[in-house]
């Protein structure tokens, strides 16, 4: 137990004493850091919780009526089917455990902590038991801690279950992992790491996100598939009930044919490519916390910028303080500087006291402090017991004088944002603070602009002072206020003035409800909402912890220019996906069509069991490397049409079906045996899907487009593995060379085609 005796309120906090910093690293050393260690990722135990899955399950019969009919061979293929499946899967969810793991130690929350009597800020994984930290609105606890100066309200649903708030007063334990919604207070930490509540890491990485625009359209393409397949599967029984056929010999076949065509893999898929982008986004110093943000970004087309520490450098300096009451000027900035925070110091904070320091003013004593809160605009402290200070916000303290203001006409506001004074009730002053422009803040929004993205600029400064920096970064259109914002076309905007942080959320569901696909900058507590709504939400470098865990995308440099690397990985990930949602399509229903009408007109399964795994196994070893590929990156946004892909894919599945078919009658017209034209058709559906791939990943022609070397690779191999077969009749019914080039011209011949018929 700790013997550390619980401050009251009314007394000075700076008699709280933490560890001193020799003290700490001992104690770090001996107790081993704040964190609990994950287990390492077990690729067996993956691989066998893939072998009991619905999926699986659909082989494993398969497997048993193989061995029930006798038939080794086809077993032992339906066996290489399932487990290449498992390992594939296995092999996937590993890699995109690799690259959240990383994600998430980069992720790992500050602590502002008293060492040697000064604070700091240390990583969350540093804090030992014994620190006093500062704890404050839209923190993340970060370890288990007793309270000490003031109750808080905790969000403790990460423990509990519950959403419901908690309010944890003085002397009561808090725990690691909850999130501060209202309050602030120093705690003294009394467990860390494995030893706290909760017993896990704090991570801001959700792991549990909801799934992108294209999972939910490939989820109704999935149900699609499986009503098509069902229906069809229907057609076969009954042709073969009508023509007295042996149904036990056909349910290989129908399993296969669901395993084949539903693209069950699909949700690994999109998480291994979304993760390739999510380790190179953070190669340019972008953490992603969410990886349905990634593919979310290719269709952003409208984004909302934090004009503070975004647009600006976000170093403000004071550039005048205008005196509005017969208090001497002095002791107006003394006033001012005392209700500063010493503790967690935001950047207003220390543009005034280095105002003051310049001028040798120093704070007065205070009581009852109460630090920024941004749900009321303004920190406020009793000076002397008996004087009520409160710094904030022009707008917020206005409205709660107890007189009306009268500002004179000298303030330019066109020159910086207004923090004011208020002493008693009554407004005695207002600072101007002025914030350049980043240097690379105008370059960086024409790019942006240039990419088909509207950026839009929002402030809680004044009109004058956004419209003023709004043209010195070269955002063109109206800056309105937002009282007039449903006055004004989305479209005509260039800024809007005077937003507080409660706005941004119904700004946001505006203009989604117009249509616009919406990314949003932030970085404090009532930014979190607007971040969680947008499409893209995005932390700038110095959010808070809530902030972060509410958007998908944390920038650890600052400015605008990293968000056209996440641009630029969004279109990445659109442009295989697409590759590989058409492709899948496309395949699905060719293979569908000509097996089932295959079997209706010839009285014959056209492709044989092993055949049927080894288009499976073949198509998808590319599959595995096409977050690889090689992409152009476009300069507009994209859009996921169900129409256009369906348009697509099928002109490709018509077309090579209608050949494929054409191949079927010629074969079958000249007493070919039945497994000469399984090997032949196996052929053509790998020669296909290699051409398919090669035509929808670009939209030059396709052999101007230069895949990666992974693709090209598994392309090539995936055909030399297939003529090897048909010749050698390894597993398959073994055809001629000349059967083969045959028909590898045929299905080059096609690609010609219908590259030209998919540009008209």
């Amino acid at each position: 137990m700790l013997n550390f005796e619980v401050i009251s309120m009314l007394e000075k906090e700076d008699k709280i004493q933490g560890l001193t910093r020799e003290a700490a690293k001992n104690k770090l050393m001996v107790d081993g850091p704040n964190e609990v260690a994950e287990p390492e990722f077990n690729f067996y135990k993956e691989v066998l919780k893939r072998l009991w899955e619905p999926s699986a399950w659909i082989l494993e019969v398969a497997l048993l009526i193989e061995f029930v009919l006798g038939k080794y061979i086809q077993a032992f293929f339906v066996v290489a089917m399932l487990l290449f499946s498992a390992f594939t899967g296995a092999i996937q969810s590993r890699r995109a455990n690799t690259v959240l793991h990383s994600l998430a130690h980069k992720l790992n929350p500050t602590a502002s902590v008293k060492r040697s009597g000064k604070w700091i800020k240390v990583p969350a994984r540093e804090l030992v038991v014994g620190d006093i930290i500062s704890l404050k609105q839209g923190d993340i606890i970060p370890a288990d801690v007793k309270i000490l100066t003031h109750p808080i309200s905790v969000n403790e649903s990460s423990i509990s279950g519950e959403a419901k708030a908690v309010t944890h007063s003085v002397a009561t334990a808090a725990f690691s992992g909850t999130e501060i919604l209202s309050g602030h207070t120093l705690a003294i930490v009394t467990k860390t790491g494995k030893n706290s509540r909760s017993g896990k890491t704090v991570s801001l990485i959700n792991k549990s996100s909801a799934p992108g625009q294209l999972q939910i359209l490939l989820g109704k393409v999935i149900g699609y598939l499986a009503i098509l397949d069902a229906i069809l599967a229907i057609i076969l029984i009954i042709v073969a009930i009508i023509r007295h056929e042996n149904l036990i010999n056909m349910l290989p076949f129908l399993a296969m044919l669901f395993i084949a065509t539903i693209p069950i893999a699909m949700p690994s898929s999109f998480a291994v490519a979304n993760s390739v982008e999510a380790k190179e986004l953070s190669k340019h110093h972008i953490l992603v916390s969410d990886l349905s943000g990634i593919q979310e970004a290719a269709n952003l087309n409208l984004l909302l910028v934090d004009k503070t520490g975004t647009i600006t450098a976000n170093k403000p300096e004071v550039v005048r303080f205008y005196n509005l009451s017969h208090v001497n000027t002095r002791d107006a900035i003394q006033y001012a500087v005392s209700v500063t925070d010493r503790r967690n110091s935001s950047v207003i904070d220390l543009a005034i006291l280095k105002y003051a320091k310049q001028q040798g003013i120093e704070s007065l004593n205070k009581t009852n402090f109460q630090p920024f809160n941004p749900d009321i605009g303004y920190s406020e402290a009793t000076i002397n017991d008996k004087t009520m200070v409160k710094l904030g916000s022009l707008k917020r303290l206005s409205n709660i004088a107890h007189s009306p203001i009268k500002l004179p006409e000298k303030i330019d506001f066109s020159s910086g944002r207004t923090v004011a004074v208020m002493v008693n009730g009554k407004i005695i002053g207002i600072f101007i603070l002025e914030d350049q422009p980043r240097p690379d803040s105008a370059a960086a929004i024409k790019k942006i602009q240039s990419r088909g993205v509207k950026v839009i600029m929002l402030t809680g400064d004044n009109q004058k002072t956004a419209a003023a920096v709004a043209q010195e970064v070269g955002l063109k259109g109206k800056v309105v206020s937002y009282s007039d914002l449903k006055n004004v076309q989305i479209d005509q905007l260039a800024g809007i003035s005077d937003v507080i942080p409660e706005n941004k959320l119904e700004m946001v569901k505006l203009m989604q409800k117009q249509g616009y696909i919406v990314g949003m900058t932030g970085d404090g507590v009532n930014d979190a909402a607007a971040l969680k709504q947008a499409s893209v939400g995005i932390a700038v470098k110095d959010a808070v912890d809530l902030a972060k865990t509410s958007a998908k995308m944390i920038l650890m440099r600052d400015g605008l220019m990293p968000i056209i690397e996440i641009l630029d990985s969004g279109h990445r990930v659109y442009q295989r996906m697409l590759t590989w949602t058409i492709t899948k399509l496309s395949r699905s229903a060719e293979l569908s069509m000509l097996l089932v009408f295959g079997y209706i007109i010839f009285h014959f399964m056209p492709l044989g069991l092993n055949a049927m795994i080894l288009v499976a196994i073949l198509n998808d070893l590319v599959t595995l490397v096409l977050g690889t590929d090689n992409t152009v990156i476009t300069h507009k946004p994209e859009s996921w049409n169900l129409f256009n892909l369906s348009k697509i894919a099928i002109v490709l599945a018509i077309g090579w079906t209608a050949v494929g078919f054409a191949i079927l009658y010629y074969l079958n017209a000249n007493n070919f045996s039945s497994g000469q034209i399984s090997s032949a058709l196996y052929c053509y559906l790998i020669f296909s899907a290699m051409l398919t791939i090669l035509m929808t990943r670009t939209k030059k022609t396709f052999w101007l487009g230069k895949p990666s070397k992974a693709v090209a690779t598994a392309i090539i191999l995936n055909c030399i593995i297939t003529i090897t077969l048909s010749l050698t009749g390894w597993g398959i019914t073994s055809i001629s060379m000349k059967l083969i080039l045959t028909i590898a011209f045929i299905s080059v011949l096609t690609a010609l085609i219908l590259t030209v018929i998919r540009k008209i």
